[in-house]
């Protein structure tokens, strides 16, 4: 039997967007079980020490820039730097990936599908509509998961994932854990795939 991962993310971060792919493929390889687990980064951020994005410094702004642009041309995904819908409230995506996984759905394909259209194709994902088209795009029933994600025990879920993640010291995302230890952000990927082989 494979390992288990918890991946922490949010559907709005560039990184949890750069590294999707790879480490989806890095899990597959490993036949891991991975636990999809969207947080409140609103949460997250105050009780570990985080600033959301515009509280920061202007250089650590720039160096973020300077960053994305690097990981964008070194893996060749597309990425726009400044997306017209950034930022944007997560909380609507959030859920819908929670409702996917509670159904046994593919909630990382959604996760990923969800960053593509914030981080390629400048989409609202706060938009119902949008949401709904996106999760088509992979296969699932829209409708049905818009209306499963504002169901109270979703949000309650949402809540426990996040407190979940403070209490195991998830800082950032993306975080990957594997039995225990953390592994934050997407240029871990290799030592994720040390681990789990």
């Amino acid at each position: 039997m494979g390992r288990i991962v918890d991946y922490y993310l949010s559907p709005v971060s560039p990184y949890s967007y750069l590294g999707g792919e790879r480490f989806a493929e890095i899990t597959r390889d490993a036949a891991a079980t991975v636990n999809v687990l969207p947080v409140d980064l609103t949460r997250v951020f105050p009780a570990t020490g985080g600033l959301p994005l515009k509280q920061r410094a202007p250089e650590r702004q720039a160096y973020r820039l300077q960053e994305l642009r690097r990981w964008r041309d070194y893996l060749q995904m597309p990425l726009v730097l400044e997306p017209k819908y950034f930022p944007v409230d997560a909380n609507p995506a959030s859920l819908m990936i929670i409702a996917a996984r509670r159904r046994g759905l593919d909630a990382l394909g959604l996760a990923q599908r969800l960053l593509r259209a914030v981080w390629v194709e400048e989409s609202n994902i706060a938009d119902p509509d949008t949401l709904m088209a996106l999760a088509a795009d992979v296969g699932m029933d829209g409708g049905e998961l818009a209306e499963a994600a504002g169901a109270p025990d979703c949000a309650a879920e949402y809540e426990r994932d996040t407190q979940r993640a403070i209490e195991c010291g998830v800082f950032g995302v993306p975080t990957y854990v594997i039995d225990g230890e953390l592994f934050w952000g997407q240029d871990r990927l290799d030592f994720v795939e040390r681990k789990l082989s």
